[in-house]
């Protein structure tokens, strides 16, 4: 196993558990940790990215912060994948609704991430290689929206560099039938495929761009719980 600590992550080897549930926001990961985990120990504080790693329901897990944007997910979860060992990463996080059928508050549950981000083009494939979500654990969340009876879909999301977009794409994304947007999920399963590893990104939406609904950042960062359930389900 390669060197420890990293330039991003201060934990040693053993300290962080081969299940790691993430979020853009670091605050996100300490009310996680606080609020469902066992004992939780704090394994970094490099850079604010804060992680810490307990138990649920006596299994061992850890929840981290990865920032927002394919550069940073990409290297959180490449450390995690390639120098401690994780073999799960699960994202928990907020995004923009497209769909029409669905609400503030409902799941995205990501079965494959379009993006328009250049990151794929390192791998040096003859092609377009199409970032997708881990099957089993899609199932095993879909199997636990329906168990606790939360509002969700599954399909496409877009993973998009750009916030503030100076013109926007939205309709030529809807026609192709994707669900919403957020900026994480296609670095983190091409990361995933390259390293022979799992991932899932479920998501909370927490506006609508068709229709101007938005939530507060504290909401965005407390109120989101179901999909924090669902994520430590499938451990």
């Amino acid at each position: 196993m390669a060197k420890v600590p990293t330039p991003h992550i201060g934990a040693q080897h053993g300290e962080i558990a081969q299940t790691v549930i993430m979020s853009g926001d670091p605050l996100r990961a300490q009310f996680m940790a606080e609020n469902f985990l066992d004992s939780p120990v704090q394994f970094n504080s490099v850079r604010g990215m804060l992680g810490y790693t307990g138990t649920y329901g006596g299994k061992r897990v850890s929840v981290m912060g990865h920032g927002m944007g394919i550069p940073s997910i990409g290297i959180y979860t490449y450390e995690l994948y390639n120098f401690y060992g994780v073999k799960t990463i699960i994202r928990v996080g907020s995004c923009g609704a497209y769909s029409k059928d669905l609400n503030i508050g409902d799941l995205i549950i990501a079965q494959g991430a379009c993006t328009d981000s250049n990151y794929g083009r390192q791998f040096n494939l003859a092609g377009t290689f199409a970032p997708i979500g881990d099957f089993e654990l899609i199932r095993r969340a879909v199997d636990e929206c329906e168990r606790r009876g939360i509002r969700y879909k599954v399909g496409n999301v877009l993973s998009t560099d750009v916030f503030y977009a100076e013109n926007s794409t939205v309709e030529g994304w809807l026609k192709m039938g994707v669900l919403g947007a957020e900026m994480e999920a296609s670095a983190l399963y091409m990361n995933a495929a390259r390293s022979g590893n799992r991932a899932l990104v479920i998501c909370t939406v927490s506006d609508h761009v068709i229709t101007g609904e938005g939530t507060t950042s504290e909401e965005r960062r407390t109120a989101f719980t179901d999909m924090m359930e669902v994520a430590l389900s499938l451990l």
